[in-house]
């Protein structure tokens, strides 16, 4: 039972998709300004459809796995389970939190919780094969959890401020994407997955780099002026947090053969999409 439980832990890749009900526990509260029962049962919604997909994401990987480092211990590559045992996980795991979005929420989330998977799985997943760019189309997954939370909470899809959240995520996910792809280079290009570092110099990947991490900092400076938060310390602390963000981030431009570099602003981007969504929710029930 230990065994399998491990296995099932591997498949979700909870460390990972528990990251979407933060996100979507954002855009809740966002919309509501509460915390109730209803938004137990859209996390547990969103959870489960963030399983299915990892899960499906197991199976479609399973020939790229193996001749990674990083991956070739999974359960498929090392033959723990089955493809196709794999393949009926994600189909449970999928129809269980359709479900509890029909029964708990609205077709309006669970239409965004499905986009999400299909955006995910079989847009993203494919595309990566074929392009390094695959990033950019494929950060509109860290976009859509917010979304689904604020329409669950009963907000307007089309309201300004969910825009803006909605859009500050995305921005946030291409250099999110960006830098994992960069510290994980040699394993990607092991699998045979083009690489940013087979189009870009050194100096160039710093460069741009060091753009999207502006363009993350600066956008998060823009949630004050959407109404979104009405406490003025929190207005302060996101943006100097922005600014601290962007100071980090010019250690880029100073440091190019530093590769190291990549995986500290990894950690500080993170550090800074974790502390917005903490001061919006704490000004959202507080003020």
């Amino acid at each position: 039972m230990r065994s399998r439980l491990k296995i099932l832990s591997e498949l979700v890749k909870f460390k990972i998709t528990s990251f979407v009900t933060v996100t979507t526990a954002f855009g809740y509260i966002a919309a509501s300004g509460k915390i109730d029962l209803q938004i137990i049962m859209v996390l547990l919604g969103v959870l489960f459809l963030a399983f299915g997909s990892a899960s499906l994401n197991h199976y479609q990987e399973k020939e790229f796995d193996i001749k990674m480092d990083r991956t070739k211990n999974r359960p498929i590559p090392s033959g723990r389970i089955t493809p196709s045992n794999v393949l009926v996980i994600s189909i449970l795991l999928v129809l269980t939190g359709s479900i509890i979005f029909l029964v708990y929420t609205n077709l309006l989330a669970l239409g965004l919780g499905l986009l999400n998977l299909g955006w995910y799985n079989f847009i993203y997943t494919l595309l990566k094969r074929k392009t390094a760019f695959a990033i950019i189309p494929g950060s509109l997954v860290g976009a859509i959890p917010p979304a689904i939370g604020w329409v669950s909470a009963g907000g307007y899809i089309l309201d300004p401020q969910i825009i803006l959240i909605a859009f500050f995520f995305f921005i946030w996910q291409i250099p999110h994407f960006w830098l994992l792809l960069l510290v994980l280079d040699k394993d990607y290009r092991q699998a045979g997955f083009p690489t940013l570092t087979q189009v870009f110099s050194r100096e160039q990947l710093s460069r741009i780099t060091f753009i999207w991490i502006i363009s993350t900092a600066v956008t998060g400076m823009m949630i004050p002026l959407f109404g979104i938060v009405t406490d003025i310390w929190i207005n302060i602390a996101l943006f100097i947090s922005g600014a601290l963000l962007t100071w980090k981030a010019f250690g880029l431009l100073m440091e190019t053969n530093n590769f190291s570099m990549f995986g500290y602003n990894f950690r500080y981007i993170n550090y800074f999409a974790l502390f917005v969504v903490f001061s919006v929710s704490i000004d959202k029930l507080i003020f």
